[in-house]
């Protein structure tokens, strides 16, 4: 497995396949399938009709690793206006109005906000320094809270899990409205599970994509999936709203089938999704009850994320094929 993505990922970084992926018109029909627009008003309007749909949104703006504290900051100026802008749609005026001036964001059920954002530390300046990326992160939470919204702390490679995990655990104590993303390849990731249950966060479980050594992450795709069903499960006893993001079907009918034998509500966990993958297993999951949020990325800076999807397991790539031929 680890050969694979490999593969894909060292390709990927080739100039000339980056040069042809990037400007060639024949896979612009591709990228658009998977990234909602090159604009924060594209990708709310993706958003819309994802909402119209039943479904919940987590929006995200493209790009990590800035180069300046100058790029962080313009950066973070983007997360503050993807939640005034959030704040504007009519769905989520309605939201707020039913839910009062104080609605715990932390907890389950109706409580569940139906568009939230995610974001990366070193696009909030973590290469620049760790008390100027907190400062960010800082200003960007007291704006969520002022708009009674959740921002969702992306988990990037190894090198950055162990201060993530520590900024998490300072802005917490301040801000509920904020949680954070565990990888189950980790093999540190069952001592970070207690670690985020022991602060009551939610939390995002996701496999993981970048490519690491196995020194650090398991390179047995079978391990990653025993491990995630394992913390899934851990996660859904604890009982903080947790997000399960895959498209493995054989995991989804794992952890439903596990709620539904302890009696755990469908309200009180959701399933995440890429947007343009599996939008049948989507509209199924909603359909039957389950709160499903689609993962929305935007902006100019797609190469590395859409390389990600196709490398992370060899299995994205049929995901990919195969959702062309999918409404």
């Amino acid at each position: 497995m680890t050969l694979a993505r490999s593969i894909v990922l060292k390709t990927a970084a080739l100039p000339p396949v980056k040069h042809l992926v990037r400007k060639s018109f024949l896979f612009r029909p591709l990228v658009r399938r998977f990234i909602a627009g090159d604009t924060l008003e594209e990708a709310l309007v993706a958003s819309e009709a994802i909402l119209s749909r039943g479904l919940k949104v987590s929006l995200d703006i493209l790009g990590e690793n800035t180069a300046s504290e100058k790029e962080a900051l313009v950066a973070k100026a983007t997360y503050i206006k993807m939640l005034e802008r959030i704040a504007e749609m009519p769905l989520v005026k309605k939201w707020n109005a039913e839910h009062g001036d104080s609605p715990d964001l932390n907890r389950t059920g109706a409580g569940i906000e139906p568009i939230n954002i995610s974001i990366k530390l070193t696009q909030c300046g973590l290469d620049q320094g760790v008390e100027f990326a907190e400062r960010n992160l800082r200003d960007v939470l007291e704006t969520a809270k002022k708009f009674k919204n959740f921002v969702r702390v992306d988990m990037e490679a190894s090198e950055y899990t162990e201060r993530t995990m520590e900024m998490i655990g300072r802005v917490f104590q301040d801000y509920k409205n904020t949680g954070t993303v565990l990888q189950t390849y980790l093999y540190r990731n069952d001592d970070d599970v207690e670690k985020v249950i022991s602060w009551q966060a939610r939390v995002r479980l996701v496999k993981g994509a970048y490519l690491e050594p196995a020194t650090v992450a398991f390179p047995e795709k079978a391990d990653v999936d025993e491990a995630y069903i394992r913390q899934g499960k851990r996660l859904l006893d604890a009982g903080m709203y947790p997000a399960f993001a895959t498209q493995d079907e054989s995991i989804v009918k794992d952890l439903t089938a596990y709620a539904k034998a302890k009696g755990i509500d469908k309200s009180k966990f959701e399933f995440q999704m890429l947007y343009g993958i599996r939008r049948d297993l989507q509209e199924g999951l909603a359909a039957d009850g389950y709160n499903v949020r689609i993962y929305v990325p935007f902006g100019d800076a797609w190469y590395p994320y859409f390389s990600r999807r196709l490398a992370e397991r060899p299995a994205n790539a049929f995901f990919i094929v195969k959702s062309l031929f999918k409404g």
